[in-house]
């Protein structure tokens, strides 16, 4: 078992899995207001800053990014979900780059805002890290943001009901790298090397509890978006998602109510 702020080791194949789901990707819930008001505040988000985001996925933190008035370069490694985020963002103040974050070319000093949102995990942290330092002007921001599609700190009936299911099925799925309070401290891993590795000072934290109200279609396709499930053989995949809805509509009335969490760090880019 890893040591508490030990990092995860996760499979480099997992994460190409997103490219599967691109036209479904931004079934998963929007992120909560309060991370971009407090970028706001913060890192002076707004009109003309210069954003390069890291891991964009389709956009759900791209697209209000862009209605606050920034000019987004969003570096994405997935073909599929670079060209989804594309059709969502034609006409708008973006420049979609295909590319791993760790070997993308792009000149430095030249950003006000290094952001990345459930994302950043997937890259070597020290190499992201130390890029986002070098794309930063002095006094350019940091922001990473994860959130947990579970809070462990709360009640989950759902959850819970799950868990007998997968626990017959795919105990996989409950292994402990894959449980939430394993990525708690993965978060927690990663995010203290910002002061050790990257060139950054006033480091914060915010973390910010929220729901998501949910109806067996659409939840059944925000599990479908998970990389651990995408991983999975396609019939029991499939399985598992009827699951998924049977459980929504037969346990809990077709309405069900979950605990989220997103937590948000920031830090500052200190002067050469």
């Amino acid at each position: 078992m890893p040591e508490p702020n030990e990092k995860l080791n996760r499979p480099a194949e997992l994460a190409h899995t997103f490219d599967r789901v691109a036209e479904d990707y931004e079934a998963r819930p929007p992120y909560p207001a309060r991370v971009f008001d407090l970028l706001v505040e913060r890192c002076g988000l707004g009109r003309g800053t210069r954003v390069v985001e890291i891991g964009p996925g389709s956009g759900q933190a791209t697209i209000p990014m862009l209605d606050l008035g920034a000019h987004v370069t969003a570096v994405e490694p997935g073909a599929a979900l670079a060209r989804r985020l594309a059709e969502r963002t034609a006409g708008r103040a973006i420049e979609v780059v295909v590319s791993r974050f760790e070997d993308v070319e792009l000149p430095e000093a030249s950003f006000d805002l290094a952001a990345s949102a459930t994302a950043f995990h997937w890259i070597d942290s020290t190499i992201g890290l130390r890029r986002c330092g070098s794309l930063l002007r002095d006094g350019g921001w940091l922001a990473l943001w994860w959130t947990f599609w579970g809070d462990p700190d709360r009640s989950d009936p759902f959850h819970e009901a799950l868990q007998l299911v997968l626990r017959a099925k795919a105990p996989q799925l409950l292994a402990e790298p894959a449980s939430s309070r394993a990525y708690v401290r993965d978060i927690s891993a990663r995010t203290a090397e910002v002061e050790a590795v990257g060139p950054f000072d006033s480091l914060e934290e915010a973390e910010l509890q929220w729901e998501g109200t949910h109806d067996p279609p659409s939840l059944r396709r925000i599990f479908a978006t998970f990389a651990a499930w995408i991983a999975l053989p396609p019939a029991l995949r499939n399985e598992l998602l009827d699951d998924v809805e049977r459980l929504a509509q037969a346990d809990f009335g077709g309405t069900v109510t979950r605990p989220y969490k997103t937590v948000l760090y920031t830090a500052r880019r200190v002067v050469r």
